[in-house]
């Protein structure tokens, strides 16, 4: 009798354990709303015909929002999907605003965890970035009208850790380096190349379920 009432009891137990564990189990997606911060290279090639010399064009710094969708295939290895809205740009040439373009770059990372059963959860990660440029309006005077390549392929690489602060609840600090290039166009001539190649910083806040 007194076995079975042991029995009984741990049975109980368990059964009540159960939902207990379901509950606090963390889900194969993330989904992860940060502030981003981007710092452009500001590299471009000169422009002799126009007088202009290398690295004179350039894109300011800006920070805006993005939103990441993870999904973790095992413990160790999970794919992470970075999107925002068109984000508008000044351009500059020798530091006088001479317009502005849309750009909206989408990035597609692999990533390995590295102690996923931890409250700091440090990761690397590699991909591929689209960047799709569209409403470029740059007027340079005396000169006219330039454009931009509608889209630009490169690759991107990342550094990042999240914070456990409750559960299934994050602290997000990632930092990405993309290569990011258009040519520079004048009635449909290349005229430069602008390598933005930016520095992308960001936190946020990060849930997994």
């Amino acid at each position: 009798m007194r076995l079975l009432r042991s029995s009984l009891l741990i049975g109980a137990l368990v059964a009540l354990s159960v939902p207990a564990a379901a509950q606090s189990a963390e889900g194969p997606w993330m989904v992860r709303i940060r502030a981003l911060s981007l710092t452009p290279a500001n590299k471009s090639d000169a422009i002799p015909s126009l007088g202009v010399a290398a690295d004179k064009i350039t894109i300011n710094s800006k920070v805006f929002p993005e939103i990441d969708f993870a999904y973790f295939f095992s413990k160790n290895f999970s794919t992470e999907l970075v999107l925002t809205y068109p984000q508008e740009q000044n351009v500059m040439l020798n530091g006088t605003k001479i317009g502005t373009f849309q750009h909206l770059p989408p990035t597609l990372l692999a990533q390995y965890q590295f102690l996923p059963d931890e409250t700091f959860r440090p990761y690397v990660g590699a991909g591929v970035n689209l960047t799709l440029i569209s409403n470029v309006n740059i007027t340079v005077p005396g000169v006219g009208a330039l454009d931009l390549a509608k889209s630009s392929v490169g690759v991107a690489g990342q550094i990042g850790a999240d914070y456990k602060i409750a559960p299934k609840q994050f602290i997000n600090l990632d930092v990405k380096f993309v290569t990011l290039a258009a040519d520079v166009k004048k009635s449909g001539s290349k005229v430069s190349n602008v390598q933005v190649n930016p520095w992308l910083i960001s936190i946020g806040y990060g849930y997994r379920f």
